[in-house]
């Protein structure tokens, strides 16, 4: 992998509050990268999911999966400037939760890259323990 540089996150079309990551630690266009996000606890949807006990929504993690994904394609300056689109989800796992203060490392790893889209296998984890697992679909708009 190679050191990213620092406005791989500006490379996303998605702006606060619905992006997902805060820090890309390494990519390698076209093939990999990984990525974090940290959940402050102020996210207004963590008032209703759960009140008293609030806890990351899974599809919120898969998001957060594609938007790591989305780095590495966006990264290949064959994709700059494509719109990726979530086109689906296979083998998803979720195994612990994600609670607000927690900080989930986002590791994707594209497994075919095309004019139209592509897949990548993802997983989230928060202090070396999984969270999530999935394989993603992504096509081009």
């Amino acid at each position: 992998m190679t050191e990213p540089p620092a406005d791989l996150v500006g490379l996303l079309p998605h702006r606060p509050p619905f992006r997902f990551i805060n820090v890309v630690d390494a990519c390698d266009p076209g093939r990999s990268v990984t990525a974090r996000w940290r959940v402050p606890g102020d996210e207004a949807w963590l008032a209703g999911h759960f009140p008293g006990n609030p806890v990351v929504p899974g599809v919120l993690q898969l998001e957060a999966l594609a938007q790591a994904g989305a780095v590495a394609v966006l990264a290949d300056e064959r994709f700059r400037g494509r719109l990726p689109l979530f086109g689906g989800v296979e083998d998803c796992r979720f195994r612990r939760l994600v609670r607000p203060g927690d900080e989930l490392v986002l590791e994707v790893t594209l497994e075919r890259l095309s004019a139209r889209g592509g897949w990548g296998r993802g997983t989230a984890t928060v202090d070396g323990a999984e969270t999530c697992r999935a394989r993603l679909l992504f096509a081009f708009a």
